[in-house]
């Protein structure tokens, strides 16, 4: 699968985005997280795969400081494979479909399970996270992030220290 990033993969977009094969991006693209700025997490792979693919340190970057990046740092930190005008999207993802099109889809298969036969513990992570997750969304720091979200003001956060 191959994503092509056009604008801003923030929040959701980016799990979908780091789960993808290939990933193409726009020159104004914008990659980051808000999750837990707004009292959310990922439940599995937007944390687990992000740090296999860009390593553990600039993953928690991501996710601890919820600052937004450029896709040209996404390129040099491994996320994206190649960065193109916004012009050019649409045209050099449909080259690289192409050109995996033209390859023995048996072939592609087997090597794509090969490159994703370590993260099957991640279903396991995943799991877990899915049920904290149905636990977090009913409390109420969950609703202070979607209240703050909502009302476009800082949620306060401190009195769940």
């Amino acid at each position: 699968m191959v994503a092509a990033v056009n604008g801003f993969a923030i929040g959701g977009g980016p799990v979908l985005h780091v789960v993808c094969d290939l990933s193409i991006a726009a020159d104004h693209a914008q990659f980051g997280q808000a999750g837990p700025r707004v009292g959310s997490y990922d439940a599995g792979f937007g944390t687990a795969y992000l740090a296999r693919i860009i390593g553990a340190r600039r993953a928690r970057e991501v996710w601890f400081l919820c600052r937004r990046y450029s896709a040209q740092t996404m390129l040099e930190w491994g996320l994206v494979n190649a960065v193109v005008p916004m012009s050019e999207l649409h045209n050099e993802v449909r080259k690289w479909a192409d050109e995996m099109l033209a390859l023995s889809p048996t072939a592609l298969k087997v090597v794509k399970h090969s490159f994703n036969a370590d993260t099957e513990s991640i279903a396991g992570i995943s799991a877990m996270a899915f049920d904290g997750l149905g636990i977090f969304v009913g409390t109420d720091e969950a609703r202070e992030g979607v209240e703050a979200f909502n009302a476009k003001r800082a949620p306060d956060f401190g009195k769940y220290r």
